[in-house]
């Protein structure tokens, strides 16, 4: 009979660090009425991995309905609640997410979300690949502080493989 052995104990200890973001840390930025807190940019993941902390106002319209051509998104709803909408080759249809509740946005399905409630709404988000991270920097910069415009969201969708769903 044979003998199963655990991993060899002669592999030397890997030296990588874990990253640690404090509860007030991480870069943050807005897009339009909404805070974006980034927790992991891809830097400690070699870009596996990205995430981010969304801060959404009651009564917030989130970006045009649209897919991604290059990477996958989940949101985890950490507060209040969350509509998310599929649209496009699908049924349409919505979904209210409430604090705990986890969604996954494969490559090339049609969505958005938004906040039409009373209360702020939260989302823990991550892409993978983390190249993403640059879009939301990028929308940042384009709207200067302002409104995402249609204009300003189609300039950064088009830089970072997302395509907005034509209208009907």
């Amino acid at each position: 009979m044979a003998t199963l052995e655990g991993p060899p104990t002669n592999l030397p200890v890997p030296q990588n660090h874990i990253n640690f973001v404090p509860t007030k840390a991480g870069e943050t930025f807005k897009l339009g009425p909404i805070t974006v807190r980034i927790m992991e940019d891809g830097s400690h993941t070699d870009n596996r991995l990205g995430a981010a902390e969304f801060i959404v106002p009651p009564r917030t319209a989130g970006p045009p309905p649209h897919w991604h051509e290059m990477h996958d998104e989940t949101f985890l709803v950490t507060r209040g609640k969350l509509r998310f909408s599929t649209t496009g080759h699908m049924e349409a249809k919505d979904i209210d997410a409430l604090a705990g509740d986890y969604v996954t946005v494969p490559i090339r399905a049609p969505h958005t979300f938004a906040n039409p409630f009373d209360e702020e709404a939260r989302f823990f988000n991550t892409f993978t690949p983390a190249f993403y991270v640059n879009y939301f920097k990028l929308l940042s910069d384009l709207a200067d502080g302002g409104p995402v415009t249609p204009q300003i969201s189609g300039t950064a969708m088009a830089s970072y493989a997302t395509i907005t769903v034509p209208l009907s």
